[in-house]
């Protein structure tokens, strides 16, 4: 693919990602880099058409719709629900990988691109998501809540406290903990120390931490033994992958979710307080995992079954709104 194309691509994606409006063929060529080059209008149908194809076999969920009922064509969109990904399962080496490749996009031509396209969208009268990310992030990072201050544990060498859910179990229970030091293993994170109420090393993964995590005591009382391989006791700890898929039952809200029906099963219609909806069951292989994809569609989805999903969800939920100062 040549690199002008590839550009305007990426400029076409962040355009319709970053915007809940539908937008005409017409407007998309005034606003995103690339277009303005065609000598005429027929180049330009001709261009657009073919970018249009190129993104959708790319897996590009490329909406077409009208904003309001006085728009006489037809406009283009993405909605950023279906264009997200789920979590991915990195090894190691693999992640260690996708940072150093991330870090080719850590230049001012990228960014300063991506920044100036959202202003001329919004000097274009188009309504901009606020919350939209840029689809090209230059940093790696982790999202679950307990990693910074668990970070910060080891650092300053101090005792945690944290409420921590196992697998198969709806509850949390306290425990009270000495970290050593927090790693990532198959694309998740773990913190790893002296399990003060087991007398005997754990590690954790921090999605499945419930809560805030509290440190308790004064710095400098935890010393992590010398030379221990974090990394080793994550992998020698952790059971086998479960093969073992399990099957959820979600209600979802009419004519919403369709990322989720597209591998779901539809079962039967529900309301569901006092809004209609249809019954859907979906095999899940890593429950964890589909956890923050299913909190992702928000009020529109509800798991019904099994209990450990549904709790699950709810705490994501829960954690989205206090991150967001909202009070639940």
């Amino acid at each position: 693919m040549a690199i002008a194309r590839a550009e305007r691509l990426v400029n076409l994606v962040l355009c319709l990602l970053s915007t809940r409006q539908y937008l005409t063929a017409e407007r998309i060529r005034a606003i995103v880099p690339g277009y303005a080059d065609a000598a005429t209008d027929e180049a330009f149908f001709r261009m657009f058409e073919r970018d249009k194809t190129e993104l959708r076999d790319l897996g590009v969920p490329l909406e077409t719709g009208r904003s309001t009922a006085f728009d006489t064509v037809d406009g283009y969109r993405i909605a950023r629900r279906d264009y997200e990904l789920g979590d991915i399962d990195l090894e190691p080496d693999e992640a260690a990988a996708v940072a150093l490749a991330a870090r080719l996009w850590d230049s001012p031509q990228f960014t300063g691109a991506a920044h100036g396209a959202l202003i001329k969208l919004r000097a274009a009268g188009v309504d901009v998501d606020q919350d939209v990310a840029v689809p090209v992030e230059p940093k790696v990072r982790t999202s679950e809540p307990a990693f910074p201050p668990l970070l910060a544990a080891v650092r300053e060498g101090r005792v945690v406290e944290f409420d921590y859910r196992k697998t198969s179990s709806v509850g949390a229970q306290r425990r009270t903990v000495e970290p050593w030091g927090v790693v990532a293993w198959r694309g998740r994170w773990y913190v790893v120390g002296q399990d003060r109420d087991r007398d005997a090393p754990r590690c954790f993964r921090l999605s499945r931490i419930v809560g805030d995590v509290l440190p308790v005591g004064k710095p400098g009382a935890v010393r992590p033994p010398e030379q221990v391989d974090l990394l080793s006791f994550v992998a020698r700890n952790q059971p086998a992958p479960d093969q073992t898929a399990t099957t959820a039952r979600l209600w979802v809200a009419k004519g919403r979710g369709q990322g989720l029906r597209r591998r779901a099963r539809l079962v039967g219609e529900q309301e569901f307080d006092g809004e209609p909806g249809d019954l859907l069951e979906v095999r899940l292989r890593y429950p964890d995992s589909a956890a923050t994809w299913v909190a992702g569609f928000g009020a529109d989805v509800v798991v019904l079954e099994p209990d450990v999903l549904a709790k699950t969800v709810r705490e994501k939920l829960l954690g989205a709104l206090r991150g967001a100062g909202v009070r639940a």
